[in-house]
């Protein structure tokens, strides 16, 4: 192996590589689908409830609202305003406060309460909104509640939607960069006649193997990285992150080499990644169903290696946690290099 020949080749793939569709989404793909997930579904399945509140005074449960946490406070001048927001479902509920509104609550009065409440709100953040409302009502009127409630969760508590589709994220990032890229730039060497090309040179085919499962390494590490920062999801040890991480990439990297080298043309890598792309993404589906049963996802090869990232980086495990998965994913990676070995002596024969 000349280290030299290695880094002009990895080089190479490098300043050619941004004008390849694969590196392309490689690159842009972990943002467009964290936007993608976060923003938009995140919003749909995690949505927040929005009051509206018109004031005329200065009353303690506008500065209530303002402190509290999941609530979307949205202050208007006008009632004209507050209704055509509710009715246009830009929130879910608006309170009209009047000036003296305090004041007569705590003389024993019993002041107009004007609360609207929009058609297309969830009828959770109806009762969310509606409950708030009556609470902070029982607060400025001076009374306690008549009854002492008492809450206790039975079993698990579930994450948030936005939490589960991490996996999806990172997986995306691993194949797309780790699979797809190095199997792809391998197809194309073949079609261009480069890599029949460098057997005449000093680079050895070995050489070219190895220096297309570094491309594909550096860059789905990389870019898995960068999906986890995204979400916030690097959990608070990093360093054993970027560890499941790098132990990922190394696996994925192998099977973009085996792809690459089992595909004549483009033709036939399409055709594998249509094909093996249900059994590639099986895994992650277990981790936004959580509910399903969790041994069929260890069936899949890439559920050794989502399961540490999501562990260690989303619920925050230690690595020594993860031995087992990590060793598993390194058994196959390790398994993988014979077989690559005998394909592509095969191939160059």
């Amino acid at each position: 192996m000349n280290m030299m020949r290695i880094g002009t080749l990895l080089k190479k793939d490098f300043l050619f590589g941004p004008r390849k569709p694969f590196f392309i989404w490689a690159l842009f793909m972990p943002f467009v689908l964290t936007l993608l997930f976060q923003v938009v579904f995140g919003s749909l399945f995690e949505p927040t409830p929005r009051l509206g509140i018109v004031d005329a005074g200065t009353s303690e449960i506008t500065q209530a609202v303002a402190e509290m946490e999941g609530i979307e406070l949205t202050l208007l001048d006008q009632v004209s305003d507050l209704k055509q927001k509710v009715e246009r479902n830009d929130l879910d509920a608006g309170l009209v406060l009047t000036s003296d509104f305090d004041q007569a609550l705590r003389a024993g009065q019993k002041p107009l309460l004007a609360f609207y409440i929009g058609g297309e709100s969830l009828a959770s953040n109806r009762i969310i909104l509606m409950v708030t409302a009556l609470d902070l009502l029982r607060q400025v009127e001076g009374r306690t509640a008549p009854v002492d409630v008492q809450t206790e969760i039975f079993g698990q508590e579930g994450l948030p939607m936005s939490i589960r589709v991490i996996p999806v994220l990172v997986f995306y990032a691993l194949v797309i960069a780790g699979i797809f890229v190095p199997g792809s730039s391998l197809v194309e060497e073949k079609e261009t006649g480069t890599a029949h090309a460098l057997l005449v040179t000093p680079v050895r085919p070995s050489e070219l193997l190895l220096t297309k499962w570094i491309l594909g390494w550096l860059l789905s590490s990389v870019m898995a990285i960068i999906t986890l920062f995204l979400n916030q999801a690097l959990g608070p040890r990093p360093l054993d992150v970027i560890a499941v991480v790098a132990v990922a990439s190394s696996l994925c990297a192998m099977l973009g080499l085996l792809v690459g080298l089992v595909s004549k043309n483009s033709t036939t890598l399409f055709t594998i990644i249509k094909g093996a792309g249900v059994l590639l993404f099986a895994p992650v589906i277990f981790y936004i169903f959580p509910d399903w049963p969790q041994w069929i996802a260890q069936l899949f090869p890439l559920y050794w290696i989502i399961e540490p990232i999501w562990q260690v980086s989303v619920m925050g495990q230690p690595l020594v946690s993860v031995w087992f998965e990590v060793t598993i994913a390194v058994g196959i990676t390790v398994l993988m290099i014979p077989l690559i070995t005998v394909i592509h002596r095969r191939i160059q024969w």
